[in-house]
């Protein structure tokens, strides 16, 4: 299954977990920016974004890739950031304004609706973003469509469960102490729900786009430590935080000393190192 059943009380929900989180995400960016940044460069340059281009940034969250994309696009060109959550989008448009980008607007939308006539884009991303859609096909499809001929699509999506053990382990232990039982990771709206081999290319292909191409990208966490990884999961992990939400104050601070012990087997001796995969798909309409 690639689609959500209920979707309406899923983007409801979708909106809801990220409007709480959107401070807390935007607050981590010196956490969320060295993790991601080699794989933002790799999807911007698969994008083939370039100078006077107009780029769509779907799921833009706070708009870290946004703004890179505006640097390459320059004053001739411009982005333009959609995201279900208006909360999260203003600490966009502030962070925008305040690099002095001039050329990037953001603007409230469904990934799965986009407010655009068709082939309005030269380019378009989506940085870890395509999960969190109720039908990722429909919204891969609404993408093509507002996509100029020749244009490039680059996303950006978790690998596998088996490839991204610190998130197995954050959301088993959650659900554990929660008192609910395992869920399948892969179901539609998880973190790992597109990181089946093959998946995504096969997405990209039904939603009409060509030379469609996956790379692996390994993309550890590198922090001080265990907990440092669980500070910033518990200010902008919406997935996770939305589990934990029915314990009280101190069954949380439980969990998270559970899911420190076991995290901690990735500490090195001089930092802790989280191994992460992910994966990066292009196409071309």
């Amino acid at each position: 299954m690639s689609a959500i059943l209920n979707q309406a009380e899923f983007k409801q929900a979708m909106t809801s977990q990220w409007n709480k989180a959107a401070s807390g995400w935007n607050d981590s960016s010196a956490v969320i920016r060295p993790w991601l940044l080699s794989s933002t460069q790799a999807m911007l340059k698969m994008a083939g974004i370039s100078a006077g281009m107009r780029v769509l940034d779907v799921a833009a969250g706070a708009g870290d890739q946004t703004l890179d994309a505006a640097a390459i696009a320059g004053s001739g060109g411009s982005v333009v950031a959609t995201d279900i959550s208006p909360a999260i989008l203003e600490y966009a448009k502030a962070n925008a304004a305040r690099a002095g980008f001039a050329n990037v607007e953001t603007v409230t939308a469904d990934g799965e609706a986009l407010p655009y006539a068709d082939s309005s884009f030269d380019a378009a991303v989506c940085r870890l973003g395509l999960m969190f859609l109720a039908d990722p096909l429909k919204g891969l499809q609404e993408i093509h469509r507002v996509l100029k001929s020749g244009g490039r699509l680059c996303t950006l999506v978790f690998s596998s469960a088996e490839t991204n053990p610190c998130l197995n382990i954050l959301m088993s232990t959650a659900l554990e102490h929660a008192g609910l039982p395992p869920i399948d990771p892969y179901r539609p709206g998880s973190l790992v729900s597109l990181g089946k081999p093959g998946q995504m290319d096969g997405l990209f292909a039904a939603a009409g786009f060509r030379d469609c191409v996956t790379t692996r990208v390994h993309a550890p966490f590198i922090l001080p430590s265990a907990r440092a990884y669980l500070d910033f999961i518990r200010t902008s992990a919406a997935p996770v935080m939305q589990i934990l939400a029915r314990l009280d104050a101190a069954e949380q601070d439980k969990a998270f000393a559970d899911m420190e012990e076991k995290l901690s087997a990735f500490n090195t001796g001089s930092c802790w190192a989280g191994p992460n995969e992910l994966l990066l798909t292009t196409g071309v309409k």
